[in-house]
């Protein structure tokens, strides 16, 4: 398909994959790994497998949207375990904590890649990722991963155009990351904290919500979400409604943050 954008970085990601040869594809299911291995299966074709990580951060709609499209495209699909609890020193939530996580991912990505015969790990990290705290990308770069979107220059929003007009389901979708995201550094994480969050934003998009945060301040849920959704939350019935199932999830209390959602809102308290 003709991508009609007017310039030419989509061709240029399609260069890029090409001289990787082959590529193991970190894919979560989301805006920007589901626009990777589009343009990934295009060029390699079998040469391209994809790699999920499963564990209790990563909600189980997410993993089905990554299992269902992968299939959809004919791509060959693995799943890891990746606990991040049972990483040394992750459950106290250093500001590190991404770091942690991607070291263990990337690990056993290699050894996906290498039992296959893959040359090259690629990850879809954006151009916009380089304006924030992220420690993820520092074990991006130990272990020699690809990130083919940034270095082409491919930002956020031309990455939902193009994939609107490729026809990829998730061009609209919301942003995600995983649930540990939800709390604030030092704060513990645990299994039962992680379904508390993964319960709470699953009730807030039944609502119809499409952009929402649900973070974790012990007794305390602060609710991050677009105009839509507090369009949707300023109706009482709704909201008397989200008081109780919030209580019944275990939080006693319920806040709406004014400022509404944004990537990073957790970086604003670090020194």
């Amino acid at each position: 398909m003709r991508i009609s954008i007017v310039n030419t970085k989509y061709e240029k990601l399609k260069t890029e994959l090409e001289s990787y040869g082959s590529a193991a594809i970190a894919f979560s299911g989301g805006v920007d790994s589901t626009f990777l291995l589009c343009a990934a299966k295009d060029v390699l074709g079998d040469k391209c497998i994809a790699v999920t990580a499963k564990s209790c951060s990563f909600p189980e709609r997410e993993l089905k949207e990554a299992a269902d499209y992968a299939a959809q495209i004919g791509v060959k699909h693995i799943i890891v375990d990746s606990e991040e609890l049972d990483i040394d020193g992750f459950a106290s939530n250093p500001e590190n904590r991404c770091y942690l996580c991607k070291n263990e991912l990337f690990t056993k990505i290699k050894a996906v890649a290498a039992k296959h015969g893959i040359a090259e790990i690629a990850e879809g990290s954006n151009l916009d990722d380089n304006g924030d705290y992220r420690p993820g990308l520092q074990a991006v770069a130990e272990h020699g991963v690809k990130s083919p979107l940034r270095a082409v220059g491919l930002g956020k929003a031309e990455i939902r155009e193009i994939s609107r007009e490729l026809g990829l389901p998730t061009w609209d979708k919301q942003s995600f990351a995983c649930l540990s995201s939800r709390f604030p550094y030092g704060t513990s994480i645990t299994a039962e904290r992680l379904r508390q969050i993964d319960k709470a934003e699953q009730y807030l998009l039944d609502l119809g919500l499409k952009q929402v945060r649900v973070r974790h301040h012990g007794t305390l849920a602060r609710i991050e979400t677009d105009e839509p959704g507090f369009a949707t939350l300023a109706e009482l019935p709704v909201r008397r409604k989200l008081y109780a199932e919030f209580k019944r999830i275990g939080f006693v209390y319920t806040a709406i943050d004014l400022l509404g959602y944004r990537t990073g809102s957790m970086n604003e308290g670090m020194k």
